[in-house]
């Protein structure tokens, strides 16, 4: 592995049930880099080994493996195709140097395909489609290219046209070698004639994709025009040129399963698809001066890298993974841009599946793996100290959806600690501690994110995680003005206790918390008892009157009181103070308070009307709409209680294909028949207590 022009780096996209997985797994044994042919549906798939992936048939996590075809090195990245772990594959095409679409032949362009199409464009990813399953019932190849080539906008040429389909699928046609290959055994193929029945598709799939190609090219259309032809060797010219600028997306048929086909993919990857050097330079910024810095794709630039991944190795320890963008990496030291700082490491692996393999260096295109760094987290860039450079890291995913978690036996120092340390290897998991409902909460992007952690703790750490639907922080205040007194006389033998204070108690606007205003006059409260009835006070607002919660936007001022020279204390005045509060609250109107959400909902078009409908069965006020190209974004106010558990109602509303965030704006009164329920059940469970 050292020439960079011998190296493809290549990500597998595709929604869920499209065949990734299964095609990456004949790919690797086709070209002999497996034994055997795992499937995924027996567990015994090598890219899908984690027992969460087993146990639910999914991918989980971007998995890595790299093979050898044509003396040419391929870095394959399978990555998942479910909406819940869609974060690693966002990251996994940040920085792979080309894409391969895989697109199921029966059913076709699912509305989640979209996603990751819009992940290609936004890569500028070179793209080849393979058309999966082409041995399934109703497979149905034509069909499946109309679908793509009016959904996706990626402009699908057919390279290889199939001979057959359902159980007659057994060969394609190289359009531009006009030659038939004919699938034989170990997802090899041998050359034959083209079957009498196709010459006349082939010949016009073969002027088709001329024009497709001509069209890229100023020069090759010039001619195309004049002539109405190119030679073979224009053709395959100008193909590779129009696939590596992304202008055109090839397209291939097979059947990984049976593994048909798998040969004519691999010609695809290392005949069409680009190498690292071939790519446009990577752009990142110098960290002191904030200038734009290019790197490009070749061994002898300043080495630099971006972490994209980190996984918990059962025996590693923790492993960072990184694509080298730019030179080569060797010896025992990298620099981390972001912790600035040197970080000396072991050994250089590159993954194959489950397990590592040791390598000597790293080039441009490769993914690498380190095991027991002590600094570097996913996101950071690595380089040489001498010639820094800084990569920027997309955002995680937004979590959607939330639980307060606990430990099913007590454990719960173990429980925290557990996931304190998926916390790396997930950046989209968060945990945070609810100061007023005294809950911790466990958010991730969707309800099966949350179950696979909890199984994955449970597994490698040995400890249940309990997950409830988190308590609302609700508020208390009032909306009258009162004027009350607050005794406390207390005589039993010896010292008494003797407090007195009369307070006015009025509603502060939304959001001022609290003010205390000492109006006493004269010494009817000696100065060194008036805190105290604040104190008090403040003590008994953080417990709440009407239904245990805090008390806020409230204005208190002492008017008047009086003393016992031996019987008054600091704790007879709180004591007062607090019984004014309790007194005052139930005589000024108390109400509770919800907090509001700004919730922002994008969803295609189709589906605006079901959405708005519920946003208004669950006490939305929508505040406006915008459009972009495929979506319409809409803003409402939600009630944070009526939207704890949305991410599950909208990905059953939209097909998976609504997506949300949500953030705290402000507090509002609860209406009365909602009030009316959360104080009576406060009170039931006060009298079970």
């Amino acid at each position: 592995m050292q020439d960079v022009q011998q190296i493809r780096n290549v990500v597998i996209l595709g929604h869920g049930n499209s065949g990734k997985s299964t095609l990456a797994e004949a790919l690797l044994f086709t070209a002999g880099a497996l034994k055997r042919l795992g499937k995924v549906d027996d567990g015994t798939s090598s890219m899908d080994f984690e027992p969460e992936e087993i146990k639910r048939k999914i991918t989980i996590g971007a998995a890595f493996n790299h093979l050898s075809w044509q003396k040419k090195e391929v870095f394959l990245i399978d990555t998942p195709g479910d909406d819940n772990f869609f974060n690693e594959t966002r990251f996994a095409a940040q920085v792979a140097d080309s894409a391969i679409l895989t697109v199921g032949a029966v059913l076709g362009i699912r509305p989640q395909t979209e996603k990751f199409v819009d992940l290609i464009k936004d890569n500028n990813l070179p793209c080849l489609i393979c058309v999966t399953k082409m041995d399934r019932e109703r497979a149905n190849f034509q069909k499946t290219v109309d679908g793509i080539r009016e959904a996706t906008g990626l402009n699908p040429v057919v390279l290889y046209l199939p001979i057959g389909a359902e159980d007659q699928f057994k060969g394609v046609v190289d359009i531009v070698a006009n030659k038939a290959l004919l699938f034989a055994d170990g997802g090899k193929a041998t050359m034959a004639d083209v079957p009498a029945d196709l010459t006349d598709e082939v010949e016009s799939l073969r002027e088709n994709l001329m024009e497709y190609v001509a069209e890229t090219d100023d020069e090759l259309i010039e001619k195309f025009l004049e002539e109405g032809v190119l030679t073979d060797e224009e053709l395959k010219t100008g193909l590779a040129k129009a696939i590596i600028a992304a202008k055109v997306a090839p397209v291939c048929a097979c059947a990984s399963l049976a593994n048909l086909g798998s040969s004519v993919v691999l010609d695809a990857i290392v005949n069409l698809l680009p190498s690292p050097d071939q790519r446009p330079a990577r752009v990142g910024t110098h960290p002191k001066t904030g200038d734009a810095v290019e790197r490009p794709g070749t061994a002898d630039a300043p080495f630099s890298a971006l972490v994209f991944k980190t996984m918990a190795d059962p025996f590693a320890g923790r492993l960072t993974i990184f694509r080298v963008f730019s030179g080569t990496l060797k010896g025992d030291a990298f620099y981390n841009v972001n912790k600035e700082t040197a970080e000396r490491y072991g050994q250089l692996y590159i993954m194959a599946g489950k397990e590592q393999k040791p390598v000597d260096q790293a080039i441009p295109g490769m993914v690498v793996a380190v095991a027991k760094l002590k600094e570097t987290t996913t996101g950071d860039t690595l380089c040489e100290e001498a010639n820094p450079i800084s990569y920027p890291m997309i955002e995680p995913l937004p979590t959607v959806i939330a639980y307060a978690v606990s430990a099913k036996k007590g454990d719960e120092e173990k429980l925290f600690s557990s996931i304190t340390r998926l916390l790396d290897e997930d950046l989209t998991l968060k945990l945070t501690r609810e100061q007023q409902t005294h809950e911790t909460l466990i958010s991730g992007v969707g309800q099966v994110h949350l179950e696979v952690i909890g199984e994955k703790i449970k597994r490698k750490f040995g400890v249940e995680m309990e997950l409830r639907t988190p308590k609302v922080p609700y508020r208390e205040t009032l909306k009258g003005k009162v004027t009350v007194q607050g005794k406390h006389k207390k005589q039993s033998g010896g010292r008494g206790q003797f407090g007195d204070c009369t307070i006015e108690m009025e509603p502060l606007p939304r959001g001022e918390q609290f003010q205390f205003l000492d109006k006493i006059v004269g010494g009817v409260i000696p100065q060194q008892y008036r805190p105290a009835v604040e104190k008090g006070i403040i003590e008994a607002m953080e417990k709440g009157v009407i239904a245990g919660y805090p008390f806020v936007d409230l204005k208190v001022s002492l008017i008047d009181g009086s003393y016992h020279t031996v019987d008054s204390s600091e704790m007879a005045f709180k004591v007062a103070g607090s019984l004014a509060f309790k007194k005052g609250v139930v005589q000024a109107n108390p109400v509770l308070l919800e907090p509001i959400t700004e919730v922002e909902v994008r969803v295609p078009k189709d589906f605006v009307g079901d959405v708005m409908g519920d946003l208004n069965s669950r006490r939305g006020r929508v505040l406006g709409m915008d459009s972009t190209d495929k979506y319409e974004v809409i803003n409402a106010h939600v009630p944070q209680s009526e939207i704890l558990l949305y991410a599950l109602d909208l990905t059953s509303m939209t097909g998976g294909r609504g997506t949300f965030t949500v953030k705290f704006s402000h507090y509002e009164e609860v209406p009365a028949q909602i009030a009316e329920k959360i104080i009576a059940e406060y009170e039931k469970e006060k009298a079970e207590e």
